[in-house]
C-alpha cells in the first residue's frame, strides 16, 4: 500500500509537471505567433516562385551556404562567447527629436545611425527609414531574447515624416511587429523584398502601400531616381521552418544629387563587383560588420569583407552598421568596429564612428572613439572569410575609379 500510494503520488506529479510544461509551451507559443508573421498566398506566392531566386521549395543564394557541422555549431554557441558581449556600462547616446530634422541638411545628405541597422536617410529632399527597430528585444517576444543595449535615441513618436521605409529582410533585429504597427497608423510606403509583404498585411499596412522587389528591381519614388533591391547573400526565417520563405536584398537610394548603398546581411558575393559597376559610385555606403564568426561564415561579412565591400561598390564614406546595440554573436561588443578601422586604415577607407543617435554627412563626418577599450580578437584570431569568394578580397578586384 505505501509503494502504490507512493507510486501514485509520483504519476501525479508528472503529470503536473507535463500539464504546466505544456500550458506553458502553449502560453509562450500565443504570446510570439503574431510576431511569427504570416505565410505568402495566392498571387504574392506565385510571383515569387517565378524569381530566379525561387529554388522549388523557397529563395536561395548563388553560392551554396556553408556553415561548420551542428555539433561544432552548439558546442561553439554554449562554451565560446566573449566575456565582453555587451557593454559594462551604460552606452552615451545622442537624443534627437523630431525638430532636429526641420532643417535640411545644407548638402543633401544626411543620415542618422539610430542603432544596430536602423537609419534615418535624409537624401536629396526625402526621408528614407531603414530597417526601423524600436522594440526592447530582437525576438518573437515583447519581454525576452537578445535586448538591446540603449533606449532608441529617437523616440517613435518623435519620428518626422517619412517617405519611405525600406526592410531589407524579415529577421526579427531588422523586421519589429511593434515598429511596423505603429508605422502602418502612418501614410508611409514600405518597399521589400518578395514575401515580405505578408508580414506587413497581416500587421496592418494596407497592400496598396507595399511594393515587392525582387533581385535586381527598380521602384519609383517622387523625387528619387530609384531605390533598387540588389543581391545579398543570406537567408530569412521567422521560426524554425521558414528560413527561405521570403527573399531578402540590400538596396541602392538614388536621388538626383546622391547615391547611397545599404548592404543589408549579407556575405560576400561577386554581385557587390556588379553593384559597383550598375549604381556606384556611392556618397555614402551603410555595411554590416557584425554579428560574424567562423561556424556561419557565409550569413555575415565581418569586419575586413565590409571594408571591402566598401571598395567593391566605389564608396566615398563608409558607415558601419549591425554592430553595437544586440549580443548576437560570440565576439565582443566592440570587436567589429576595431577591426573595422584596422582595415579601413590599410586601404585608406574613410570609416564614419557615430555614437547612437549622431548624424553623418559627407561633410561632417564623426571619427571620436566613444566605445571602451575592452579585449578583442584580430582577423588572424578570428577570421571571417565567406567561401568561394576569396579572389575578390584582392586589390585587383576592387574596380578603378570612375
Amino acid at each position: 500500500m505505501v509503494i502504490r500510494r507512493w507510486l501514485r503520488r509520483m504519476a501525479i506529479g508528472v503529470a503536473g509537471l507535463v500539464t504546466v510544461l505544456v500550458v506553458s509551451g502553449v502560453a509562450l507559443w500565443l504570446a510570439a505567433r503574431p510576431a511569427l508573421g504570416t505565410a505568402p498566398t495566392g498571387a504574392r506566392l506565385a510571383r515569387m516562385q517565378a524569381s530566379p531566386q525561387w529554388s522549388g521549395t523557397g529563395f536561395g543564394n548563388v553560392r551554396a551556404r556553408v556553415d561548420a557541422p551542428p555539433r561544432r555549431m552548439l558546442a561553439g554557441l554554449m562554451f565560446e562567447g566573449s566575456p565582453h558581449s555587451k557593454p559594462d556600462a551604460p552606452i552615451e547616446i545622442v537624443p534627437r527629436r523630431r525638430a532636429d530634422y526641420d532643417t535640411p541638411p545644407a548638402g543633401g545628405l544626411r543620415v542618422t545611425w539610430l542603432g544596430h541597422s536602423t537609419l534615418l536617410l535624409e537624401i536629396d529632399g526625402r526621408r528614407v527609414l531603414i530597417d526601423p527597430v524600436w522594440g526592447k528585444f530582437a525576438s518573437p517576444f515583447t519581454f525576452m531574447g537578445p535586448r538591446r543595449f540603449f533606449d532608441p535615441p529617437l523616440p517613435l513618436d518623435q519620428l518626422p515624416p517619412i517617405d519611405v521605409v525600406l526592410i531589407s529582410h524579415d529577421h526579427y533585429d531588422h523586421l519589429d511587429m511593434p515598429t511596423i504597427r505603429a508605422l502602418a497608423a502612418r501614410d508611409v510606403r514600405f518597399i521589400v523584398p518578395l514575401g515580405v509583404g505578408a508580414h506587413l498585411e497581416g500587421w496592418g499596412v494596407a497592400p496598396e502601400r507595399i511594393t515587392e522587389l525582387d533581385w535586381w528591381d527598380d521602384a519609383q519614388v517622387e523625387g528619387l531616381v530609384r531605390v533598387a533591391a540588389v543581391p545579398a547573400r543570406h537567408f530569412s526565417g521567422r521560426s524554425l521552418n521558414d528560413a527561405t520563405r521570403t527573399l531578402w536584398a540590400g538596396f541602392v537610394i538614388a536621388g538626383p544629387a546622391h547615391r547611397v548603398y545599404y548592404s543589408g546581411d549579407t556575405a560576400l558575393d561577386d554581385a557587390m563587383v556588379t553593384i559597383g559597376q550598375m549604381y556606384g559610385p556611392f556618397d555614402l555606403t551603410m555595411i554590416e560588420v557584425g554579428a560574424y564568426s567562423p561556424l556561419w561564415t557565409d550569413v555575415h561579412l565581418g569586419p575586413e569583407q565590409a571594408v571591402q565591400v566598401h571598395r567593391l561598390v566605389r564608396g566615398e564614406v563608409m558607415l558601419p552598421v549591425h554592430w553595437g546595440m544586440f549580443d548576437l554573436a560570440l565576439h565582443g561588443w566592440t570587436e567589429p568596429i576595431e577591426r573595422v578601422l584596422v582595415a579601413a586604415a590599410q586601404h585608406g577607407v574613410r570609416v564614419a564612428t557615430p555614437r547612437p543617435g549622431d548624424r553623418v554627412e559627407p561633410s561632417q563626418v564623426p571619427t571620436a572613439r566613444w566605445w571602451p577599450k575592452v579585449p578583442w580578437q584580430t582577423a588572424t584570431e578570428s577570421p571571417a572569410r565567406s567561401s568561394g569568394v576569396a579572389h575578390l578580397m584582392t586589390n585587383a578586384a576592387v574596380p578603378p575609379p570612375p
